[in-house]
């Protein structure tokens, strides 16, 4: 296809563009409507915890209390406002992935290709389309080649359908075709103008005008069906609804319980009511779902700071499990930023330089290469060879034209899996009318079939390819045909490249540099337990040369795609337990491996760009797609998305989730053990007929401290320094493990049994009971601080648990003190919380006892883990 450039068309005007967003709004199918403020107090109103508040406050006013019931209600305001702020704060890195997950369109403005978002394409837009590209709107093609598009979303037919344009390929008119007059006709058949939104672009490329945008498109007419996307809940959103249900259940049950045995040994049926509703609120772990939306929704967000967007939630929780890493060698590992290194022809060699100048001898295949490549691509070997025309060919003391500006492009003969060549038909102003000229390139081994070499001459060929491969080079052969036409039949030419006569030219070789921190990033994933494996369309050589800079393990052989045609399933995946390069792969061969990996129980993450990616990545447990250079369908298959297409930021990511799934895990132990003192203080007093020791007011301050800390201190907290060092999770495995319970239930039981400890022996020294309420609540409090501190490191680390920097921590710890020491200081606030005026060295003495048994918890913890880690 011609570049735009060739209809003289400038494309709108920045403030023509501007002037019709502003007239017809963005283009964007209508979006769910925000929550508004009832929306979101009823969602927090639904509350288990908020309703049993409700229903305390609803007795205390039955009983005429009236000073607890207002507290109660002030307690629920203050709930639901901390709820509003942190579904706000996750909101907010919602908004931010949103942002960064904006889809792009390539538009001719001003004269020029822009790449705008594209939401803010309007009607008019010059749109420029190429193969993997969604459609941002409905249009009419103007040119195009080889186009076909994929318009199931509209038809439902699974077969691409191709296109034809309004305006001729010959046509130097520089008046843009009337649009105005064309009515846009319903989606599906074949040699059609029209494209629309939401479309598919499986092959070839185009220019389309754009006719209309937003609601106004055939997608947009469809309906509101697509207006609201609902995220599957992941498996630990799963786990956590059932463990909460059952929890939930549990904790009616024994409310129940306890609410009659106080009826019956006391006869005060309404306080048992609202001492069975304290014991249900002391119970039900309601912060889980909470923890749950803002660790993954601000997880998404603190991993888009690495620039990975993530596009699928789940795919966070999976990240910490990967075991395999299947990556691309061209822009992944390296940095596809292709230059022209050496020119073959014959057996002469010519290494190229910015200073050198190219010998005649050599021009004619750099002549032809370029020829054969894409004037305005982005192909990073077509950009190579353009700029090295730029640099050789214009030489003034040339005395041959070699860059061809003016001649016509007849045909384009693509790639196929097939066929890994490229041709294309080219005609001279100056020439015969018959007269036409075929430039190809591609794979050395299809060239030398189109050019029907023998078997020596192809022997020879490919061991100059193999010699040049093996120092990294990508080697391309570069051939030419001349084809003369009937007169008849001047605008037909063969349906295939083999049916042209080509002769061979030459060798081009690329160099592509290794990313950097590509080996560091390399060998960081050999210490996680994670196994790379480069899959690559490239030669063996070159492969295991780039392979060996960057670090992977090339003993165990190379595999190519033809061995895998020839080999079983049972064959394949043994070789894929010891072999980590894969040569001249095809897409459909990439699913094949990512399937086989899988039934190896093996955990996937796969790296890929291209439309035929697409099977592979979806396939994969964690597909990533790159998004500088990776199509839109890519990126609407993969999990992750790599904003700078670096190899870095997937070990990054890969860091990241195995951070929030330990943080995950240290929450739900801080969580049991902060619950186990208070479930026991609710339900041991009632039942051994003691003063009743807990109110619903106590467990609402307690929940003022576990809160923030599950959501805010866990959240933040950094990563382990062994993080990278273990071996990968299985995917089996949950955050609600045996260890994990068992380590949250024994530091609750032993701090309840130092309260409970501390409640008798000031029982026992006649101290009165308000003051005992006092004394016994500052060393729950004291010992849910400490929980925080205990579950800090999940392998016993005393040092990360005191010194490792969590600014928020101190936070907590600082407004607790002070908000206990105003309570026990201001007799209304003593009153409030039905607090005596205990002696200040029994509240000391309470702390010291609690910390101290804290202290020693945490050595315990430590040597455990040590003696086991040691074991």
């Amino acid at each position: 296809m011609a570049s735009p450039n060739m209809y003289k068309f400038d494309g709108l005007s920045q403030s023509q563009a501007q002037t019709r967003l502003q007239e017809d709004g963005l283009n964007e199918l209508a979006t769910a409507q925000a929550q508004n403020l009832w929306q979101i107090a009823w969602h927090v109103l639904s509350e288990p915890m908020i309703l049993l508040l409700i229903a305390c406050g609803s007795i205390y006013l039955i009983l005429g209390d009236w000073h607890d019931a207002v507290v109660l209600s002030g307690f629920v305001m203050g709930m639901v406002i901390i709820s509003f702020y942190q579904e706000h704060k996750t909101e907010r890195a919602l908004e931010a992935l949103r942002d960064l997950s904006n889809p792009r369109a390539l538009v001719l403005r001003d004269g020029a290709q822009q790449i705008i978002p594209s939401n803010q394409v309007v009607v008019g837009d010059y749109l420029i389309l190429t193969e993997g590209d969604r459609i941002a709107a409905d249009g009419i093609l103007i040119s195009c080649l080889n186009l076909s598009v994929d318009e199931s979303l509209l038809t439902g037919e699974s077969l691409a359908v191709t296109k034809a344009s309004l305006q001729r390929q010959d046509d130097d008119s520089s008046t843009p075709p009337d649009i105005e007059s064309i009515q846009m006709e319903a989606a599906g058949g074949d040699n059609t103008i029209f494209v629309y939104s939401g479309s598919l672009i499986v092959q070839g490329k185009g220019i389309a005008i754009i006719k209309q945008t937003g609601a106004r498109t055939a997608i947009g007419r469809i309906g509101s069906a697509l207006a609201e996307i609902q995220e599957e809940p992941t498996r630990v959103q799963r786990d956590t609804k059932r463990v909460v249900k059952y929890v939930a259940l549990a904790s009616i049950g024994l409310a129940l319980i306890l609410a009659l045995w106080y009826g019956f040994t006391r006869h005060d049926w309404m306080r048992g009511m609202l001492v069975g509703l304290t014991f249900a609120m002391a119970m039900i772990p309601e912060e889980l779902p909470v923890v749950l939306t803002i660790f993954l929704g601000i997880g998404a967000w603190r991993i888009g700071q690495k620039k990975v967007l993530t596009r699928r939630i789940p795919a966070i929780e999976t990240l910490g499990a990967a075991n395999v890493l299947c990556v691309d060698k061209t822009g992944t590992l390296t940095q596809n930023k292709m230059a022209l290194v050496q020119v073959v022809a014959g057996n002469e060699h010519f290494t190229c330089t910015p200073q050198s100048q190219l010998p005649d001898s050599f021009q004619e295949v750099l002549e032809y290469a370029i020829l054969a490549s894409q004037s305005q691509g982005s192909e990073p070997m077509d950009q190579a060879l353009q700029q090295a025309g730029q640099l050789y060919l214009t030489n003034p003391t040339n005395q041959t034209e070699r860059l061809h500006k003016n001649w016509s492009l007849l045909e384009e003969y693509p790639l196929s899996k097939d066929l890994l060549a490229i041709s294309r038909a080219w005609q001279s102003q100056a020439s015969q009318q018959e007269q036409i000229t075929i430039a190809t390139k591609g794979a050395p081994e299809a060239i030398a079939s189109l050019c029907h070499l023998d078997a020596a001459q192809t022997e020879l060929l490919m061991a100059q390819v193999n010699g040049m491969a093996e120092t990294g080079l990508r080697v391309l052969a570069v051939a030419k045909a001349l084809y003369s036409q009937d007169q008849s039949k001047l605008n037909e030419l063969p349906e295939q490249q083999h049916d042209f006569d080509f002769k061979l030219l030459g060798l081009v070789a690329f160099a592509d540099p290794i990313r950097e921190g590509v080996p560091e990033a390399i060998k960081e994933c050999r210490s996680a337990g994670i196994r790379v494996l480069m899959i690559t369309g490239d030669y063996p050589a070159t492969a295991i040369n780039i392979a060996n800079q960057c670090g992977i393990d090339t003993a165990g052989g190379v595999l190519t795609g033809s061995d895998m045609l020839t080999m079983s399933d049972d064959d394949l995946k043994e070789k894929l337990e010891h072999i980590r390069i894969y040569c001249r792969v095809m897409p459909e061969q990439k699913l094949r491996i990512v399937n086989l990996l899988k039934q190896n129980k093996a955990i996937v993450a796969m790296t890929g760009d291209g439309v035929n990616d697409a099977p592979a990545l979806k396939s994969a447990h964690i597909g990533i797609a790159m998004g500088k250079r990776g199509t839109d369908v890519a990126r609407e298959s993969a999990a992750l998305v790599l904003l700078d297409d670096s190899f870095s930021a997937i070990v990054a990511a890969v860091r990241l989730g195995r951070r929030i799934f330990d943080n995950l895990r240290k929450t739900l132990s801080f969580i049991i053990a902060a619950h186990i003192p208070i479930i026991g203080l609710s339900f041991l007093p009632v039942m051994f007929g003691w003063p009743v020791l807990l109110m619903p007011v106590h467990i609402l301050i307690l929940e003022l401290i576990i809160d923030p800390s599950c959501s805010l201190v866990f959240e933040a907290e950094e990563e382990e320094e062994n993080i990278m060092q273990r071996a990968p999770r299985s995917i089996d495995s949950s955050i609600f493990q045996s260890e994990i319970l068992w380590r949250g239930f024994w530091q609750g039981f032993v701090i309840f049994l130092n309260v409970v400890t501390i409640y008798w022996f000031a029982i026992q020294h006649g101290i009165p009971t308000d003051e005992t309420r006092a004394i016994t609540f500052t060393a729950i409090v004291v010992g849910n601080l400490g929980f925080i501190f205990l579950n800090r490191s999940l392998v016993g680390d005393l040092s990360h648990t005191v010194f490792s920097p969590n600014p928020i921590i101190w936070w907590v710890c600082g407004i607790t003190v002070c908000v206990m020491t105003l309570i026990f200081s201001v007799p209304y606030l003593r009153q409030l919380f039905y607090f005596g005026q205990p002696d200040v060295s029994h509240v000391l003495l309470s702390a010291i006892l609690t910390a101290a048994t804290i202290g020693a918890i945490a050595l315990f913890q430590a040597l455990f883990l040590r003696k086991v880690k040691n074991n």
